[in-house]
């Protein structure tokens, strides 16, 4: 069977395990269902997520253009530190970014490769864990704006990491952390503007990811260099499909490529 389409990340269910399920425009793949197949994807082309051109993609699964001119690929939605929609300012398109950063956001901590601090709007949990392929996490601030959480992440990553090692991810070299513990510890590191959104008394969450063999060194699949691949894919985590021989592909790292996968 083939099927040919945009690529854009996995969307998931929160199972256990994790359902991964990849939708082009007019069909989708239960990618739990190919666990031990062996699945070909091949590079067609490139089609930018904003203006749905064949253009090459530049960063985020937009065109160079798009990246620089379209409120969906603004400096804070990588930097929420630089909101400015709570003030009336506007950054490229106010009705947008009101929309977007004017909702509960979510400061979080996660341990996918080590424990990490991140920001997120409170609809995406716990989508967002799911594509760090973080093992555990939990709240630690609920904020009325993505202002908020972005101070509060500066903040909090000068005591903890706020990035995830891939590789590390990947071949679960991960230890179990008291993340409840870790949220305690930095209570005190959070900014006056948000510390009366503290949460005081949850959980973790817990999270399992459909994987049988994970790669012991992995590498990273571009399919602008090898434009095509065939493997038996063995697990997903994160974004990423685990292949038997290693091989890694980031759906998400590669959104806007056109590709046809067979399997």
């Amino acid at each position: 069977m083939i099927y040919r389409g945009v690529l854009t990340k996995m969307q998931t269910e929160f199972l256990e395990p994790i359902q991964y399920y990849l939708v082009f425009e007019n069909d989708f793949i239960h990618m739990n269902q190919l666990l031990n197949k062996s699945v070909s994807i091949k590079l067609i082309g490139s089609q930018c997520l904003s203006c749905g051109l064949d253009r090459p993609i530049y960063r985020q699964g937009f065109c160079r253009t798009c990246f620089f001119d379209k409120p969906i690929a603004g400096d804070w939605i990588m930097r929420p530190e630089l909101s400015t929609a709570h003030l009336g300012k506007e950054d490229r398109d106010l009705e947008y970014e009101k929309k977007v950063q004017l909702q509960p956001h979510i400061v979080y901590l996660a341990n996918s490769s080590n424990v990490k601090v991140g920001v997120t709007r409170k609809s995406q949990v716990p989508t967002r864990w799911i594509d760090q392929g973080a093992h555990e996490a939990v709240e630690i601030v609920e904020v009325p704006n993505r202002y908020l959480a972005g101070i509060t992440e500066v903040a909090l990553k000068d005591h903890v990491a706020d990035k995830t090692n891939w590789r590390n991810m990947l071949k679960n070299d991960v230890k179990d952390e008291d993340l409840i513990e870790w949220r305690n510890k930095l209570k005190k590191f959070i900014p006056d503007e948000a510390k009366d959104y503290f949460i005081e008394n949850n959980s973790e969450t817990h999270l399992y990811f459909p994987v049988g063999q994970y790669p012991e060194k992995p590498k990273s699949l571009n399919l602008n260099k090898s434009i095509e691949f065939e493997g038996k894919l063995v697990g997903i985590k994160g974004q990423y499909l685990i292949f038997e021989d290693n091989t890694v592909f980031n759906v998400r790292a590669n959104e806007g490529l056109v590709v046809e996968l067979s399997m």
